[in-house]
């Protein structure tokens, strides 16, 4: 990441408190941002985004009339705001917060307070968000255009944003399934080349939708990336054992999910 790539990044941040937007505003400009324009509640910044467009939106958590939560759905529902980046500033730590936020695809949740290391690597991931050239797979041996892939995830907001990471690698192909009595039937009758599923879905869970394609299909040796903001390590650890080839947190890496698929489709 190049200060010249960042002096082109527009921010518009959404911090309720004068003091902590001139510390993040200062922080910004560290890295080399010289657009940011400040909102200090939620209904303030998406009337903004009408007028002076942003590539990212940095929001606090708790905003004086809405969540960041709620804000970035807002986006998201919203044709003109949701291929938005998003990342999230906020010292809570509680899943029963973070994971919707997590659910509708942000780049990042940075801690409050948070170091530069941590801010350059956020950035570096908008960046990639951005653009699909630095995202894309490069390999000889895969027409990664032809790739099928399964998305699974009861969250529309979740695939929706999933797909445009994927979109960004050159994946064209997509079918998507709400949960994982859906995908089954699919995989019943489709083949594909990669299953992206989430973990915490309704009617069928991830863990028992792995084993249904790893003990009765016909796909058994289809890669299985999980997505999930899934914390518990038990959890994790039972889907592991049912066959998932790789788990992926999130929110994730662009870069991250870039490798591991590469690595999967290669080890066909």
């Amino acid at each position: 990441m190049t200060n010249a790539q960042l002096d082109q990044l527009s921010v518009r941040l959404v911090e309720p408190s004068i003091a902590q937007a001139r510390l993040i505003t200062r922080q910004l400009e560290d890295t080399g941002i010289r657009f940011v324009h400040s909102s200090r509640s939620g209904m303030e910044a998406l009337a903004a985004l009408r007028d002076v467009p942003a590539d990212l939106i940095i929001s606090s958590l708790y905003l004086p009339d809405m969540t960041g939560t709620e804000l970035v759905y807002a986006m998201r529902a919203d044709d003109d705001l949701a291929h938005k980046a998003f990342m999230l500033i906020s010292s809570e730590t509680n899943p029963r917060y973070l994971d919707p936020v997590r659910q509708a695809g942000t780049i990042c949740i940075l801690p409050k307070p948070f170091n530069g290391q941590q801010l350059r690597g956020a950035l570096l991931s908008t960046l990639e968000y951005l653009d699909p050239k630095t995202l894309q797979l490069d390999t000889e041996h895969i027409d990664i255009e032809d790739i099928k892939v399964l998305l699974v995830d009861d969250s529309p907001t979740a695939r929706n944003y999933i797909r445009h990471i994927l979109g960004n690698l050159g994946i064209r192909h997509f079918t998507e399934a709400q949960n994982g009595k859906q995908a089954c039937a699919l995989v019943e009758r489709e083949f594909f080349d990669l299953i992206v599923t989430d973990y915490n879905m309704p009617e069928m869970d991830g863990r028992e939708f792995t084993e249904f394609v790893r003990t009765r299909s016909g796909q058994s040796s289809v890669p299985i990336l999980m997505v999930s903001s899934e914390q518990n390590r038990n959890r994790l650890a039972a889907v592991q054992n049912a066959g998932v080839s790789a788990l992926c947190d999130k929110p994730f890496d662009p870069r991250l999910v870039r490798d591991l698929i590469l690595k999967l489709l290669a080890s066909r």
